[in-house]
């Protein structure tokens, strides 16, 4: 979170971790008044930091039509909601065109259209005295990247055009930063400055269009939120609790599918056969966006601290029709004598000693995994791993890791759903590998593991987990 208020300038930046996105409450305490922009669907927030620094939230804006969570533009009481004239937005709203200027006491927001990622995408130029300061990018410029290009030439011509001719010491606000679907290769900062990316951004030196079409697929799920995006924002649906046996039937019916929301370790110890694993923590919001079917309602087994936690991560990318929740959790589950089934969860010192005698899957990103992997290991990122399962073996021992064991874990349910019998999840994953100062690989020395049915590995039984 970033903060700044002088002279009565109001500047807050708020970041929605998990989504890596970021919003904007900017605005005067002489006039009381203040534009939010790029809001996420959970508002509270917003109205709560507006609250505090003594101004009313008069004006929502977005840069563009959001395709990587729900926004929250309609639910400010009393503001008006200010969207770009070239948008498909089916609600009404305040067109907004470039050149466009919007006061708030001596601050004042210039739009700008800046398309290339999107046709309507604005940026806001932030002018105080008839001085551009700061530039509100949303995704048409992020720090040391840009956002996925749905047309290279117009994200070309924004960034020579527009960018480019703007004084080096315009501070740059972006709408997402490193850990979002919406770029590649961007920063974690969430500010930067023009003359900084005029010199560090790989898409501002000397580019040409063609650069921009190395850029991977976006997330199928992208179409699905652009599209709510530009509608009514959909009614919140609330999970009711279900017993162990009402549970139970409710995951025989089709248009179910089962989400565990526990760590990994209680996870990996028992489960529910089929259950996807995904923890409670912010991320959640990106990986059910990935893997979840909006069609089909959600059964839940969550803690119930967390379950507010739970429902908030969800709604984040759409998600919000439910069948229900396990009540009393796991421990009513196999109380009613009902089946389990386990996720070995195996440390890094087995796995070392386990050699390359196992199936061993790196699930990290590219770039991850271009910076040092684990020798012997097949790299297919988590968000292609269902469309690349054919490349694996399901009949031999097979371990999973990532980063830190997040994305281990999940990519482990997702194996064993499809009937990959010995999966082991590593804990701690890449960073407790480094730590432990094993011995690491790079690009020149790519190696896969083909492992045979056939081979014994220490430490870790080749007997299949519970059923």
């Amino acid at each position: 979170m970033g903060y700044a208020q002088t002279m009565g300038l109001v500047f807050e930046a708020m970041l929605t971790e998990g989504l890596a996105s970021v919003s904007y409450l900017v605005g005067d305490t002489g006039s009381g008044t203040a534009a939010l922009i790029d809001p996420s669907i959970d508002v509270d927030r917003y109205l709560k930091k507006a609250h505090d620094r003594r101004v009313v939230i008069t004006h929502v804006f977005e840069t563009h039509l959001a395709c990587d969570q729900l926004s929250g533009s309609q639910l400010i009481p009393g503001a008006k909601v200010c969207l770009s004239w070239k948008g498909d937005y089916r609600f009404p709203h305040l067109p907004v065109h470039d050149g466009d200027r919007f006061r708030f006491g001596d601050l004042t927001l210039v739009a700008r259209h800046t398309p290339g990622t999107s046709p309507e995408h604005m940026a806001y130029l932030l002018e105080e005295n008839g001085v551009n300061w700061a530039v509100l990018s949303g995704d048409s410029l992020l720090v040391q990247s840009v956002g996925q290009p749905e047309d290279c030439q117009q994200l070309f011509k924004t960034l020579r055009d527009f960018y480019l001719k703007l004084d080096d010491g315009v501070l740059v606000y972006p709408a997402h930063i490193a850990g979002s679907a919406c770029g590649q290769g961007m920063s974690r900062r969430q500010v930067s400055s023009i003359g900084y990316e005029r010199r560090h951004n790989p898409y501002l030196i000397e580019p040409g269009p063609v650069d921009f079409q190395n850029y991977p697929a976006r997330p199928a799920y992208f179409s699905r939120l652009k599209h709510l995006n530009g509608e009514a924002p959909p009614q919140p649906g609330q999970p009711q609790p279900l017993t162990a046996q009402a549970f139970q039937q409710a995951l025989e019916e089709e248009d179910t599918q089962l989400v565990d929301t526990r760590d990994m370790f209680a996870f990996g110890a028992g489960h529910i056969a089929g259950a996807l694993n995904l923890g409670a923590a912010p991320v959640m919001s990106l990986w059910a966006g990935h893997f979840l079917d909006p069609e089909k309602r959600l059964l839940l087994v969550l803690e119930e601290h967390e379950r507010e936690n739970v429902l908030r991560y969800l709604r984040r990318t759409g998600l919000a029709q439910f069948a229900g929740y396990l009540e009393g959790g796991m421990s009513k589950w196999s109380n009613a004598g009902l089946p389990l089934q386990q996720i070995p969860q195996r440390s890094v010192q087995q796995l070392r000693e386990a050699g390359n005698n196992l199936q061993l899957i790196d699930v990290r990103s590219s770039a991850e995994y271009e910076r040092g992997y684990i020798p012997g290991c097949i790299h297919i990122p988590l968000p292609r791993l269902q469309d690349q399962m054919h490349r694996l073996n399901p009949e031999v021992a097979t371990a999973v890791y990532c980063g830190a064991g997040y994305r281990a874990s999940l990519a482990s349910s997702l194996l064993r759903r499809q009937g990959f019998k010995n999966v082991n999840n590593i804990p701690g994953s890449w960073k407790a590998w480094r730590e432990a100062g094993y011995p690491v690989a790079g690009r020149t020395q790519d190696t896969v593991c083909v492992a045979s049915p056939l081979l014994h590995i220490p430490k870790i039984s080749l007997k299949p987990a519970l059923t």
